[in-house]
């Protein structure tokens, strides 16, 4: 399949959006993964995986369109109380929102009264639908698929999600139904900068996002884990515009989660990997947790600036703050340089205070120094003071140059090792004379032969120097 997925296009006609509905369990993420060509969906056996309405980009044959996966719907639970119904409550306003549907049904089984009554749903829409009878794994199994005729939906389109077969019938049957697609643009600079909301489960980030955007984009749930994909949303947020992406709570390392939960803290270090800034949402009624701790940790191993907003705040009284204050001091001291928000996601307030969070962040983020003023800075710091010595002699920095931003790194030339608390050292007065706040920065050696003027190697990147 000439099918890929990318980012989405930078173009002022909106790609065309199709929703992805049936009932649970009958291959919907699974088939949204062969149209993306990536497993990016949360699939596992068991259903209801899928929870929200969520988004990818993607393209077949040079042609961009959005598609949104649902979660398992059904239509006679909507007015039930309970997850269940508003499950089906969101997957009823993807297609409202939705150019065309893309019904996947169980050829296998056959028409159900569930299958039956979204059907009727999407008839009455008067959306274009195409039907997919799913699970039709080789050529013998085709024959099952004509009992989807009944749904009075058109033509059911034999595929297998699993194995791929007759997607690219699908894909074409969808474009033909779908409005007309702007073309792909690669490499397009610009659009919407993006925040990734992380976090441990139940700390709020479904509620921050769901207030950003002004209505429930995504399912909150007393119970922890709700979210498993993340979620994109465009927010209008302080005269402008921004892609968030809310993503699953981390419960634990990846290598120990299993099933769901597994792929889903993929899902969110991918989501992370495509971030600029993060936002590490943090209970500020509840002491510090390693899981807090480690996600802090895993935004700056990623590169990506850091805004740290602690939530719940409503919920903190006077004795709470002084303790939170020792904690953040003793706790969190690797990332003292992120801006700190205090807000409440349930009532919004101080989310407006996000914004010039999210702006000092990424200014760091992308700050360059010229090379003339850094190492007149820098020459002044060595004389003041000098590296110690190593071995009997004193290692030389004879100069620096700032080697990229996203985050700022600085490569410093040296006659000699220099040790890891001189570098970290050197790392906190950049800070203090060049700011970067909300921004990892990270410094690497390149030994020099000072006689000969060779480079002794590759630039040896320092740990201790990424804070």
């Amino acid at each position: 399949m000439d099918h890929l997925s990318a980012p989405a296009p930078a173009q002022d006609t909106p790609a065309p959006v199709v929703a992805v509905v049936g009932r649970p369990n009958v291959g919907k993420s699974t088939l949204v993964n062969r149209i993306l060509g990536s497993r990016q969906a949360v699939v596992a056996d068991t259903p209801g995986v899928t929870r929200d309405r969520v988004a990818y980009d993607a393209t077949w044959r040079g042609r961009a369109f959005t598609v949104l996966d649902t979660g398992g719907w059904e239509p006679s639970v909507e007015s039930s109380p309970g997850l269940a119904a508003r499950v089906a409550a969101q997957a009823r306003v993807a297609v409202e929102a939705a150019d065309a549907v893309l019904f996947v049904a169980d050829a296998v089984v056959g028409v159900t009264d569930a299958d039956e009554a979204v059907a009727a749903v999407l008839r009455r829409s008067r959306k274009p639908v195409v039907l997919a009878a799913n699970k039709v794994d080789d050529a013998p199994a085709e024959p099952a698929a004509a009992s989807l005729w009944s749904l009075g939906l058109g033509e059911p389109i034999p595929v297998s999600a699993l194995h791929g077969r007759g997607s690219g019938d699908l894909l074409d049957a969808v474009l033909g139904v779908l409005p007309e697609a702007p073309r792909e643009q690669f490499g397009a600079d610009g659009g919407p900068r993006r925040v990734a909301l992380l976090g441990r489960p139940n700390v709020g980030k479904s509620s921050l996002l769901n207030k950003l955007a002004g209505r429930e984009r995504v399912l909150v749930d007393a119970a922890a884990g709700t979210t498993r994909d993340p979620v994109d949303e465009l927010v209008e947020l302080g005269g402008r515009t921004w892609r968030f992406v809310d993503t699953a709570g981390i419960r634990r390392r990846v290598r120990e989660s299993q099933g769901a939960d597994y792929f889903a803290a993929m899902r969110t270090e991918r989501a992370l990997e495509r971030a600029e800034v993060a936002v590490v949402l943090v209970d500020a009624s509840e002491p510090l947790a390693e899981q807090d701790l480690r996600i802090v940790s895993m935004v700056i191993e990623a590169g990506r600036a850091l805004v740290i907003a602690y939530n719940k705040w409503d919920l903190v009284d006077e004795d709470r703050r002084h303790f939170l204050d020792r904690e953040i001091d003793r706790q969190l001291h690797t990332a003292r340089w992120a801006p700190r928000v205090n807000i409440s996601a349930r009532t919004g307030w101080h989310v407006d205070r996000l914004v010039p969070a999210l702006e000092l962040a990424l200014a760091g983020w992308e700050t360059r120094v010229p090379t003339g003023r850094l190492n007149t800075w820098l020459s002044a710091l060595i004389a003041a003071t000098p590296p110690p010595v190593r071995g009997g002699r004193q290692p030389k920095v004879l100069f620096a140059t700032q080697a990229g931003i996203r985050p700022p790194h600085f490569v410093l030339f040296t006659t000699g090792f220099l040790q890891a608390g001189y570098r970290r050292f050197i790392e906190r007065r950049l800070r203090e004379e060049f700011g970067f706040d909300g921004s990892p920065v990270h410094v690497s050696m390149r030994l020099r032969d000072k006689r000969s003027g060779s480079s002794g190697g590759q630039a040896r990147r320092s740990g201790a120097g990424r804070g």
